[in-house]
């Protein structure tokens, strides 16, 4: 019983942790640019991590450890698709910038800042920058952090590392049921993950002895609390396996600049009706922190 206790007090102290984080509109969505290491011009090896809060990123550097700094950035962009995307392509612009004046100061050619503004300014094209004539800033972009997870697909405690990260709710209700952007010709709510890299981080945490699942990540802007939601997000993306509420944004940002995505969830609770009380919030960030010492290795190897 005394077991019992202290297991519901550590939960309960990470969910107080968690929301005091930021999670729950704390965050003000600013990027630190003290987060993110000077980019050389070599710096095409590097990983820029974007977690929602900062429970999240804490975790996510517990488990990169000392040599973190290395070859990862790892930031917390804020909490929505919204956020998440506007992050991430500040933080890809931003290094790119750094990149572009330090060329430029050696005498490169390397297009301008303002080019890259500019160009990024007026993009609507996924990919469009990585045809504007300069290297990325990095070698791969993951959003991380803890989510919801389909039952019998993603169980509480376990990790999802998606194969896709689809926009679940980005489209329109019409009176025979919702269509996607997709399916309004207004342009896609689907964006690839890294199809080998999955595989690979998969098959070392498989060999870690954590419990990880495939499958699509959906993203939605409000999370899930009832079970008709869960079985319409069903519905709509079959191969769902967990929930979130920032992959897309991020992986949309990366493939703006040309950088491949993943995405990484531990699961805290399942989709469905909500119930707090059976959220385990710090299992999923001690899955993450495992999961974050595996992706250390399988990306430096």
């Amino acid at each position: 019983m005394n077991e019992h206790r202290q297991d519901e007090d550590q939960n309960n102290k990470a969910n107080a942790s968690f929301e005091n984080s930021g999670h729950h509109g704390d965050l003000t969505g600013e990027i630190n640019t003290s987060d993110i290491s000077p980019v050389q011009l070599n710096s095409s090896q590097r990983v820029l991590i974007v977690t929602a809060v900062d429970a999240e990123k804490d975790a996510v550097l517990r488990g990169l450890g000392d040599t973190a700094a290395e070859r990862f950035d790892v930031i917390a962009a804020g909490v929505g698709p919204a956020s998440a995307a506007a992050g991430t392509a500040a933080t890809l612009a931003y290094a790119v910038a750094t990149a572009s004046t330090s060329a430029l100061a050696h005498g490169s050619t390397a297009p301008s800042p303002w080019d890259v503004a500019r160009t990024s300014a007026t993009s609507s094209r996924p990919g469009l920058l990585a045809g504007a004539g300069y290297s990325p800033a990095y070698m791969l972009v993951i959003s991380a952090g803890i989510g919801g997870g389909f039952p019998g697909r993603a169980d509480v405690g376990s990790l999802v590392v998606a194969d896709a990260m689809v926009a679940a709710d980005l489209g329109s209700q019409t009176p025979d049921g919702f269509l996607s952007v997709d399916e309004l010709g207004f342009g896609s709510s689907i964006v690839a993950a890294d199809a080998e890299l999955a595989a690979r981080l998969r098959h070392e945490l498989q060999r870690a002895g954590l419990a990880v699942s495939g499958g699509t990540a959906v993203t939605v802007s409000t999370a899930t609390g009832t079970a008709e939601t869960a079985a319409e997000l069903l519905h709509r993306v079959p191969d769902a396996a967990a929930e979130g509420m920032e992959g897309f944004g991020v992986a949309t940002a990366a493939q703006q600049f040309g950088v491949p995505a993943l995405e990484l969830r531990a699961i805290s609770n399942a989709v469905g009706p909500r119930d707090r009380d059976a959220w385990r919030i710090k299992d999923a960030l001690d899955a993450l922190q495992a999961a974050s010492s595996i992706l250390r290795e399988v990306i430096t190897s």
